[in-house]
């Protein structure tokens, strides 16, 4: 096989998974900048129907996130890092830097549904301090 036929199927190959890692950046980045804006019913768009149902209302979610996820609530700078494709679900490494200048690591679930991909849970990994 040629290397532009080989180099074209592997494009071709990569392709789908180029599209969904966009898709997935895309839902993160999204969310964030509504929670920058201070916009929860944006935020909650993005909230996978399991999330809509544990809190029920853009409101309550909201204040889940303001008072238990003080980075991303005040988040200002996001680098994606590792990202995990299995089952239908995506976990995505993100680090978030607040307004202070205080960064986290975040692990980002999401799930894929009828209206794209939505954000199923976030979990904050251990700080370089945290680890001992």
């Amino acid at each position: 096989m040629s290397g532009a036929r080989l180099l074209a199927l592997l494009l071709a190959c990569l392709s789908p998974f180029a599209a969904m890692a966009d898709a997935v950046e895309d839902v993160i980045s999204d969310q964030l900048r509504a929670f920058q804006a201070r916009d929860v019913t944006a935020a909650w768009d993005h909230a996978s129907p399991a999330i809509r149902r544990a809190f029920g209302s853009p409101e309550r979610f909201g204040e889940m996130v303001a008072g238990g996820y003080a980075t991303i609530w005040n988040n200002d700078v996001v680098c994606f890092g590792l990202r995990m494709v299995q089952a239908g679900r995506v976990r995505q490494t993100v680090i978030v830097t607040d307004r202070a200048g205080a960064s986290q690591v975040f692990d980002y679930d999401l799930v894929e549904t009828g209206g794209g991909w939505k954000i199923n849970g976030v979990r904050p990994l251990a700080r370089d301090s945290d680890a001992a």
